[in-house]
């Protein structure tokens, strides 16, 4: 039985924790206020609302009529879910560090981090499908960053079943 040095172990930890992070950080930077669409160079829209830039200063105010109803409370409510779960996948990854026997140790984590994939997965494409049909304009770097996420968080997943399959 091959057994991996602590230090190549360290490292992959150390990795793990830092993807995770990085995922954190951009789950609250794109359900944040935050552009999703960009009609022009002082119009935005995000996901709570319209963006107008003038003298200097952005201004908030509210979507219109046309952004109301299930579909953006889909992609508000995801988008909110998948940034919990990566941060309740961060805190069981740390605890289970200590917790648990290696065969069971990322087990919890991936599956939180599965769900956040697939909220981050169904908020995007929501969005994708249902706003901004035949609109002109163009996608924001927080809509850019949810697509982003969903694929660390798909590599996240996968690299927890592969760690557990090893170490058991």
């Amino acid at each position: 039985m091959h057994c991996m040095p602590l230090y190549v172990l360290t490292v992959h930890i150390y990795s793990l924790f830092l993807c995770v992070s990085v995922c954190c950080c951009f789950f609250f930077h794109f359900f944040k206020f935050q552009a999703w669409w960009w009609i022009t160079d002082t119009v935005s829209t995000d996901l709570w609302g319209k963006w107008t830039l003038k003298d200097s200063v952005w201004h908030y105010s509210s979507l219109s009529t046309g952004y109301t109803g299930n579909y953006l409370q889909v992609v508000q409510g995801t988008s909110i879910l998948a940034t919990v779960f990566t941060i309740l996948a961060l805190f069981v990854f740390v605890a289970q560090l200590f917790t648990l026997p290696k065969g069971q140790r990322f087990i919890c984590t991936g599956i939180l981090q599965l769900i956040a994939c697939l909220c981050i997965m169904t908020a995007a494409s929501v969005y994708t499908a249902q706003f901004h049909i035949g609109e002109t304009g163009a996608y924001g770097h927080s809509y850019i960053l949810a697509w982003i996420s969903f694929v660390l968080t798909v590599v996240l997943t996968v690299t927890y079943l592969i760690l557990r399959k090893k170490t058991e």
